[in-house]
């Protein structure tokens, strides 16, 4: 795996100039300025501070980056990593959180290590599109607080919602206003200018000067110190028991991780031409949040709106990345001071909108115009899921979900009996092969499809001879091949003649043993076999 990453570096850096240079400092300059405010914001979303989510960026930035399995690939603190991580701050507190990713780091780096890249693969896309979609739902209902200035109370955000009754819900108008004039800014900000200067830095930049100027009674981010090292960070000398206890987060957190890394690898290789290699990504993933927790970092993954920056800013390697990772730290130290009087609800707008636009709105309109109501149940079921429950959970749910809808899909065989058309076949029409029939057999033959097989051929216990055509079975399973097997015994006792045509291969090798005697014959077509049937009877 070294021998392949240093190749890959090898390949990348190749022909590298001063040209290239500028490029890659340009574009993480640009890349920054967009995760500059999405830093602070899942940092304090995820129930630690705006300087965890910093430091998770310039330490993800940095070590990640450098080991990425692509040189597009940007990674950071993310908003579906902010809404696993509010259960755990509230259960677990913020060394549960460290220990979680760490724990996560280590499963990642196991995973590419063993080369299991690949197994994101066997996800269904409809779960998914809805564990984003119910991350979104848990990131917006995750700043209802910072948006009006109210506060409650619960480990998940069902028990928060729930949590207002007892509490009260009194919004600040000072806090709602500025939060709803961040998110219609966000929403109206024009597109052409986006690409140049994020909308999301402006108006917080632009709120922020309003707080210092006017001093107005509204939560801010609070105080950020100029260090990478933070108050708060993982010490080595944890338990067993503690291990134990975060077990379940941990696997959260590393299924996510690697979904996400992988997904929006695959997203951002299409767009740069250049594939990702994901066992080195999983590789990058798996150091990276190891070390993270040890500088008070909480866990990091690919985003794909950082990543398609990069590219869209003309990024030519993994320097780039490198850059960006370097802007961040300088901010830190040098606008630690101004960045302490961020508003809470300029941050909550931010996120709403980002939680907005996480979904993917076009598979989803496309799932219900196509009226596919298999992958519209995964859909819903994994978002739900994702809300009420974790994501380890919603995935494992909507996974089985997955399996249940393509078996009882593939259960849908399609059987009919026909007389033989002997005009059809070109054949002259012989007395003794009147009461013979074809039986057409379309689709896998397996256990949730032997019960209709065996149905139909109860009903062919009177005809002289039967042809089975089964070109359109690709698979056949034991149970399917008992039910053959039976009515093959109890046609010989009948001194009914039985014939196989069309089969696969596969088909053809579990089913060798039905005819190794005289009156059990396998031939290629059904014409085939009825030219056969009908020289036999001639001759006899």
């Amino acid at each position: 795996m070294v021998k392949k990453f240093l190749v890959l570096l090898q390949n990348e850096f190749r022909g590298y100039n001063g040209t290239k240079l500028q490029k890659d400092v340009m574009a993480g300059i640009t890349v920054a300025a967009v995760a500059l405010p999405l830093a602070l914001a899942f940092g304090v979303s995820s129930g630690a501070d705006a300087q965890a989510g910093l430091i998770t960026a310039v330490i993800a930035g940095l070590v990640i980056g450098s080991l990425s399995g692509g040189f597009y690939q940007i990674s950071g603190p993310t908003g579906a990593m902010a809404a696993i991580l509010m259960s755990i701050v509230a259960s677990q507190g913020m060394q549960g959180v460290f220990l979680a990713t760490f724990l996560a780091g280590l499963f990642l780096l196991i995973a590419g290590i063993f080369r299991l890249g690949a197994l994101t693969s066997f996800i269904p896309a409809p779960v998914i599109t809805g564990f984003t979609s119910g991350i979104a739902i848990i990131i917006a209902l995750g700043q209802v607080d910072n948006l009006f200035g109210v506060h409650s109370e619960g480990s998940n955000v069902i028990e928060k919602m729930a949590s207002y009754q007892e509490l009260g819900f009194s919004p600040a108008t000072a806090t709602w206003i500025m939060g709803l004039l961040v998110i219609l800014g966000l929403v109206s900000y024009p597109k052409s200018w986006n690409q140049k200067v994020p909308g999301s830095l402006v108006l917080i930049i632009l709120c922020t000067a309003v707080m210092m100027l006017f001093d107005l009674p509204i939560a801010t981010v609070g105080r950020i110190p100029q260090t990478l090292i933070g108050e708060q960070r993982l010490h080595l000398g944890f338990t067993l028991k503690e291990l134990q206890a975060v077990l379940m987060p941990a696997i959260s957190i590393a299924l996510l991780g690697m979904v996400e890394s992988l997904l929006c690898g695959a997203s951002a290789g299409r767009m740069a031409n250049q594939p990702l290699d994901s066992n080195q990504e999983l590789v990058a993933q798996g150091i990276g949040n190891l070390i993270l927790p040890f500088f008070g970092g909480i866990p990091a993954t690919a985003a794909i709106a950082r990543t398609s920056v990069a590219l869209k800013s003309g990024a030519q390697t993994r320097l780039a990345g490198i850059v960006h990772a370097l802007v961040l730290f300088l901010s830190m130290i040098l606008l630690g001071p101004i960045m302490s009087q961020i508003p809470m609800p300029a941050l909550a707008g931010v996120l709403i909108v980002t939680a907005w636009r996480m979904n993917e709105w076009h598979t989803i309109r496309e799932l219900f115009a196509k009226r596919n109501w298999a992958a519209i149940s995964l859909f819903l079921l994994t978002m739900i899921c994702t809300v009420v429950f974790d994501l380890s959970i919603a995935i494992v749910i909507g996974v089985i979900g997955g399996c249940i809808f393509f078996i009882w899909k593939s259960a849908a065989i399609t059987i009919s009996v026909d007389r033989i058309d002997w005009a059809r076949m070109n054949l002259p029409q012989t007395e003794k092969l009147k009461n013979w029939s074809v039986v057409y057999i379309s689709g896998p033959l397996f256990f949730m499809s032997a019960e209709k097989l065996k149905s139909t051929l109860a009903g062919l216990q009177e005809h002289d001879g039967i042809i089975f055509s089964m070109r359109g079975v690709p698979n056949i399973d034991l149970t399917a091949i008992g039910v053959l097997d039976d009515f093959q015994a109890q046609a010989a006792k009948r001194n009914q003649l039985v014939i196989y045509t069309s089969l696969q291969p596969d088909v053809k090798k579990q089913l060798a043993h039905l005819w190794q005697d005289d009156q059990r014959k396998e031939h290629a077509t059904v014409a085939h076999a009825l030219a056969n049937l009908h020289a036999y009877y001639e001759e006899n």
